[in-house]
């Protein structure tokens, strides 16, 4: 019998979640289930996806109580917050809640997992994001430039104004470089839960002049219905077992929908194949298969390139034990 994936959201990511679905989940009947309704025709499914635009939190609260198992691309602080406060209601129910399958969080907190892997002992992360998806992402990024940008500094929490803190960051081509700063994302609070001893937290994405000036009011513009090429970086600073400081850093230039929509399809086929524990899990998760999550990623189109000074066809996810 073939499993039913119920698809919350029809937008430009939702859409791509649905072709990268006939390739990692062939056999399974995706559903298009309307996130306003009384979700009865996501009743049996078995894992449902959320990208639609506004709050997840309600919707899989609903979905979770009926016993269905919840992936969710959420990408505002607030809302991934109330994503994770459900972790007693999906352990009692004995369903997976993953909360940010997206590119950041999601994809951003996978290949911090990966290179943190790697290293004896991590002390920093740091990610930067350029680009978005449809509207509803870059209303989503407008915002987050107004808002409070949480991180770690020397092992203390901080709280910085969004827009501040400027920082040149290089993506793989053909991005390029771009001025990033802080805002409020929700990469840094779920990997600090993931990664309590780091030392140092941060996440940034890009903007000019007039994105800053303008966070606080209205979009000036109607955003396009498609964003363009967009890109990550993340880098993980720690040592190897002999005590020699290492940098490790990765990034992606992909179309931020294409990108999101293959991270939330490899969470979506593991959910199927039952290797998701009950519960909130977030990408950075140490119980999760990482290199078995970023090989179906790499499968479904999106190339993970390592910064190493000289050129290079992409990372290696293969198992490695730590540096030595």
């Amino acid at each position: 019998m073939s499993a039913r994936i119920a698809l919350l959201g029809n937008g430009v990511t939702g859409q791509r979640i649905t072709k990268r679905l006939e390739i990692v989940a062939p056999h399974a009947d995706v559903v298009p289930v309307d996130p306003r309704g009384d979700l009865s025709s996501a009743a049996g499914a078995g894992v449902a996806v959320l990208a639609h635009g506004g709050p997840h939190a309600p919707t899989a609260s609903r979905l979770i109580a009926t016993g269905v198992p919840v992936v969710s691309i959420a990408d505002a602080v607030g809302d991934v917050r109330a994503l994770t406060d459900l972790d007693d209601d999906a352990r009692n129910h004995g369903v997976p809640l993953v909360v940010g399958a997206g590119m950041s969080p999601g994809l951003t907190d996978l290949l911090a997992r990966h290179l943190a892997d790697q290293l004896a002992e991590c002390d920093e992360i740091h990610i930067a994001v350029h680009g978005t998806a449809g509207p509803a992402c870059a209303r989503q990024q407008h915002r987050a430039l107004a808002g409070w940008a949480f991180g770690m500094h020397g092992g203390e929490r901080v709280t910085r104004a969004a827009g501040s803190g400027r920082e040149l960051c290089w993506f793989p081509e053909p991005v390029g470089a771009y001025d990033c700063y802080r805002a409020e994302l929700p990469s840094p609070m779920l990997l600090h839960e993931t990664f309590p001893g780091v030392q140092r937290l941060s996440a940034r994405i890009s903007a000019n002049r007039r994105d800053r000036l303008t966070a606080r009011l209205p979009m000036l513009s109607p955003p396009h219905p498609e964003g363009g090429v967009g890109a990550v970086r993340v880098e993980v600073r720690g040592s190897a077992a002999n005590g020699a400081r290492r940098t490790l850093v990765v990034g992606i230039a992909e179309q931020v929908a294409s990108a999101a929509a293959a991270t939330a399809s490899a969470f979506t086929k593991a959910v199927l194949d039952g290797s998701i524990p009950s519960g909130v899990v977030t990408a950075a998760d140490d119980r999760l298969d990482s290199v078995g999550l970023l090989r179906t990623v790499e499968r479904l189109g999106v190339r993970l390139q390592e910064f190493t000074g000289i050129p290079s066809s992409g990372i290696r996810v293969d198992p490695t034990p730590k540096e030595q």
